[in-house]
């Protein structure tokens, strides 16, 4: 294996969501060539996620958003009187917080020439904010 290998994965939201790129994720490492290693993942924001999760039933991501907007709602909701960071709207900070809460980062193995996950499982970027956005996931294979 040459390596390591390195990409980016530009993901387009359009507001809160898990954003599937696992088809991108699986074609970049078969033509890269490697038949085994790591692939690290990292997203180079803070008002979003990185999760590995069920791509099988899509009401899993809803259950999963609505939850985790229950446990840290708007700026504008009264439970959220504390925050000081207010300026960017009132998903700014809960973003920034959900961010803190889940995963920036994935660690995948990779095992002939693709990443080892589970029948269900996809790779996802978990966008917190409420409007579109263009993130950058940057992908390292060694």
């Amino acid at each position: 294996m040459a390596g390591p290998f390195q990409t980016e994965f530009e993901i387009r939201t359009d507001g809160p969501g898990l954003y599937e790129f696992t088809p991108h994720v699986r074609q970049w490492v078969r033509q890269s060539g490697c038949r085994g290693g790591l692939l690290t993942l990292f997203v180079r924001h803070t008002s979003c996620s990185l999760l590995i999760q069920e791509n099988a039933d899509p009401d899993v991501q809803v259950d999963l958003l609505n939850w985790l907007g229950r446990l840290v709602p708007p700026a504008s909701d009264a439970s959220m009187s504390y925050l000081t960071h207010v300026l960017e709207g009132p998903d700014d900070m809960p973003a920034h917080i959900k961010a803190a809460l889940l995963p920036v980062s994935l660690s995948i193995p990779v095992a002939e020439g693709a990443p080892v996950l589970g029948t269900w499982q996809g790779i996802y970027l978990f966008e917190h904010r409420n409007r579109p956005h263009t993130r950058s996931v940057a992908a390292h294979l060694a």
